[in-house]
């Protein structure tokens, strides 16, 4: 006699599967952009140094992304290995583009010291106190001028540039001057310019200083009528001359005018006694 089958319960059913993690491709992706822009700052002169760390950055994060992808918790391997390659590239550049700039610098500073070598003073010429220009008698090849100057005495540059500076004689400012103290006295230099270079001089780049007395009191230059400095280009071979005012104490029995041509030459001072 047979019996019915009786069902079956509490069979063992598979057990639900984790979910899955997601990808963590974000240290991937972030390598590959900091790698392209470390790149394009490389090449940048003024911004290699930019690009250097964000290359650095994106070498550090594209690595650590490649180990990610290698344990699987990422998925953009390929990603992570351009931006380690980029990033190490970049870094190269960068390197190699700072040193490129600091040469270049260093070259410019160079070729600008060697400039400004070229307008150095030469000794200067004529005046009383035995002072001549190099080769004259008394004086000697690259002879360094005198550190004042009397009226009249000449000094001529590197470039062959000569600045002249007359002896101080008494101006009378008229009511419209400006610049003239009440009670000082007005006294009127001349200054030649003779440009003996190959190349044009622009005169409106002279400018006067001047300072009057022992004490070195600071002598205002008067803008006045009849006072007209140098101006105007300068050909080769050709003078300008301009003629500069200053209100001077009337106790002051000396006047130091220091006369500066342009940023290309040194200032060179004139000692004019009354």
């Amino acid at each position: 006699m047979s019996h019915p089958t009786q069902p079956q319960y509490g069979a063992p059913h598979p057990a639900p599967s984790a979910p899955a993690q997601p990808a963590r491709n974000g240290l991937g992706t972030a390598g590959l952009v900091l790698g392209i822009l470390g790149v394009i700052f490389a090449i940048i002169p003024l911004l290699f140094w930019l690009g250097g760390i964000l290359a650095l950055l994106g070498l550090i994060l594209g690595a650590v992304g490649m180990g990610r992808a290698k344990r699987g918790a990422a998925t953009n391997k390929g990603v992570a290995i351009a931006g380690t390659v980029l990033g190490l590239i970049g870094l190269i550049l960068s390197i190699v583009i700072g040193v490129m700039t600091a040469m270049a610098v260093d070259k410019a500073v160079d070729d600008i010291n060697k400039e400004l070598s070229k307008t150095a003073p030469k000794a200067p010429a004529g005046g009383d106190k035995g002072s001549a220009a190099a080769g004259d008698a008394g004086g000697t090849e690259g002879t360094a001028p005198a550190e004042v100057l009397a009226a009249d005495d000449t000094i001529i540059y590197d470039d062959d540039l000569k600045i002249t500076v007359s002896a101080a004689k008494s101006f009378e400012p008229s009511e419209y001057a400006v610049g003239h103290e009440e009670g000082n006295k007005g006294y009127k230099v001349t200054v030649t310019v003779e440009n003996g270079s190959k190349a044009k001089f622009n005169a409106d780049t002279v400018l006067l200083e001047a300072r009057a007395g022992k004490d070195g009191v600071a002598a205002e230059q008067i803008f006045d009528e009849g006072v007209d400095g140098a101006t105007g280009t300068v050909a080769p071979g050709q003078k300008a001359t301009g003629t500069y005012a200053f209100s001077v104490p009337t106790d002051a029995k000396t006047l130091i005018v220091e006369v500066t041509p342009g940023f290309e030459h040194e200032a060179q001072q004139w000692e004019l006694k009354f």
